[in-house]
């Protein structure tokens, strides 16, 4: 566990001593990584998955018996959680099926397929929240505050216990964060059920249940919405968040040989690999084996800029491109 925290605070500066090396030992380097944090968030994952249907359970339980709308939309919320993560650890699982002669990229897309339904599912469940939320703030109906605060307050332990065990991979893969996100975002509306649990308690104002639940359906509308633009852009091969075109662009173009970089697409394989194609221009007088020696440190630089997989073609800077962006 600790080497892969570690490893990700020590990157950077790897990276630039690599810079002048072999390609193929750093891609391998980085391979190892991926292996490492697997483990590691696998065991998350399931971990995470136990926990939290448990608390669903106990929360379900307590708020159909005590006609608690906050602590059951609570428990829906949970549920979806519990789902999207059952969903992420599955899609994490098929990412490392092999390629095939039908698939020649495996199964990779899945994380980001996974995604994209994770955030619809959120969705529909705040909409079910705000409906019934409303219902009950026209009627409000008398419950006891102590055991919302209760049942909250392990909502507050597992939800917290659970997203730390996501925080040191939580910005190598979308699912990673977005899991970390949700568990973070659910121990901060057990927070504020074991508030209103206290002012229910102690003033008798049970239209603060209606009103806790609105808040929670608010807060997860706010880290649904991320998920869905990140997801939605990788499901459409979009460029993915963490990287710019144009700094890419750059990179290599300040290779020497590289004349220029052109007819560029970069999109998602899968929410943690990337690749790209484009073309490079180089000298009409370059020799082949500079030809390959520049593709090499293209390749090179483009890892450093987290793109793994990297289809360059080569043309001369008398040549015609055929490409309708030229």
């Amino acid at each position: 566990m600790e080497h892969s925290h570690n490893h990700g605070q020590e990157q950077e500066p790897q990276d630039h001593s690599h810079a002048h090396g072999n390609g193929h030992g750093h891609g391998h380097h980085h391979h190892h990584n991926h292996v490492v944090d697997i483990k590691h968030v696998n065991r998350a994952f399931i971990i995470g998955i136990i926990l939290n249907f448990t608390f669903v359970l106990i929360e379900a339980f307590v708020g159909f018996f005590i006609h608690s709308l906050s602590l059951l939309s609570d428990a829906g919320h949970n549920l979806a959680d519990v789902a999207s993560l059952s969903m992420s650890l599955i899609a994490l699982r098929l990412t490392r099926v092999k390629a095939n002669e039908k698939y020649t990229y495996g199964f990779k897309k899945t994380t980001i397929l996974v995604a994209l339904l994770n955030a619809s599912i959120l969705l529909v469940s705040i909409g079910a929240i705000g409906y019934e939320a409303v219902h009950r703030l026209i009627a409000p109906e008398p419950l006891p505050g102590k055991t919302i605060a209760l049942v909250a307050a392990i909502g507050i332990l597992i939800n917290t216990v659970t997203a730390m065990l996501f925080f040191r991979n939580k910005d190598s893969d979308l699912n990673v964060k977005s899991a970390f996100l949700h568990l973070l975002s659910d121990a901060i509306v057990s927070a504020g059920l074991v508030v209103g649990g206290f002012i229910i308690f102690y003033t008798h104002l049970y239209w603060i249940d209606p009103v806790l639940s609105i808040v929670i359906a608010l807060v997860i509308l706010g880290s649904t919405w991320n998920l869905l633009r990140d997801s939605l852009r990788l499901s459409l091969d979009g460029v993915p968040d963490q990287i710019d075109m144009n700094d890419v662009k750059s990179h290599v173009s300040k290779i020497g040989g590289v004349k220029d970089f052109h007819h560029i697409h970069i999109w998602g394989l899968s929410t943690t690999e990337n690749a790209l194609t484009g073309h490079i221009v180089v000298d009409k007088n370059t020799d082949l084996v500079e030809i390959e020696n520049i593709k090499h440190r293209v390749k090179h630089e483009l890892e450093h800029l987290n793109i793994k997989h990297a289809t360059i073609e080569v043309e001369t800077d008398n040549a015609h491109c055929e490409e309708p962006e030229c």
